[in-house]
């Protein structure tokens, strides 16, 4: 399941981060790659837990916390700080998958289900570089405006493509989600945006509304993982 989500920075707070990002020093991308990356992988980072790193993560965080899409698609249960990387002309990341586990800065195990690009840079900013997921329904790209990012399973097949002109600049992370299955996550986050949808036709009070706030309330008792 790709979602997108939109607005989770405003044009203000991306222009901070663009303001801030674009003076930083990167370094390879290389040096966070494991044994399989490595080999595909050509692109430049914010070193991980630099200040710069922590404190724009961090916000990412708060603002993520605040968007109900988000919320109500990811279910999170912990994520991984937020990073930050670029590509310019002839950079890219080839076909791979994201590491099963990862470990957070306190060296607690975290499983990753769902991987999340935030993108930091307009598309007329550069050309190429779009982000390339291969599903059960084919190929799909993304390729979205600055601040908005797009979700999608940890466990599929994805790839960066060149950058031909400009540069792309992203934010990128995990989560680890209370809902482990991804088709189960589908359909909470199905059934919650009919939720909201009868409620802003219906009202709160409604009895149907509330049959169906029940079923999904009691549906992730049933399949959270907390």
């Amino acid at each position: 399941m790709l979602i997108p989500v939109k607005n989770v920075l405003d044009k203000d707070l991306v222009k901070t981060f663009r303001d801030a990002l674009d003076k930083a020093t990167w370094q390879d991308g290389k040096l966070t790659a494991g044994s399989q990356a490595i080999h595909v992988k050509a692109n430049k980072q914010i070193k991980d837990q630099s200040e710069l790193s922590i404190k724009l993560g961090n916000k990412v965080v708060q603002q993520l916390s605040q968007n109900p899409v988000f919320m109500s698609a990811a279910l999170p249960k912990k994520i991984f700080p937020p990073q930050f990387n670029r590509y310019a002309k002839a950079e890219y990341y080839g076909l791979h998958v994201d590491s099963a586990v990862m470990y957070l800065p306190d060296n607690q195990a975290m499983r990753t289900d769902i991987s999340a690009t935030l993108f930091l840079s307009e598309p007329n900013e550069y050309e190429g570089g779009e982000l390339a997921i291969e599903t059960d329904f084919g190929e799909q790209i993304a390729k979205l405006d600055a601040g908005d990012m797009i979700l999608y399973p940890s466990t599929s097949l994805h790839e960066v493509r060149a950058v031909t002109k400009g540069a792309r600049v992203c934010c990128f992370f995990w989560m680890e989600s209370m809902v482990r299955d991804s088709q189960k996550r589908k359909m909470l986050f199905d059934l919650d945006s009919s939720i909201q949808t009868l409620t802003s036709e219906r009202g709160a009070d409604d009895h149907e509304v509330k049959k169906l706030s029940y079923l999904y309330h009691n549906l992730i008792r049933t399949w959270a993982d907390s």
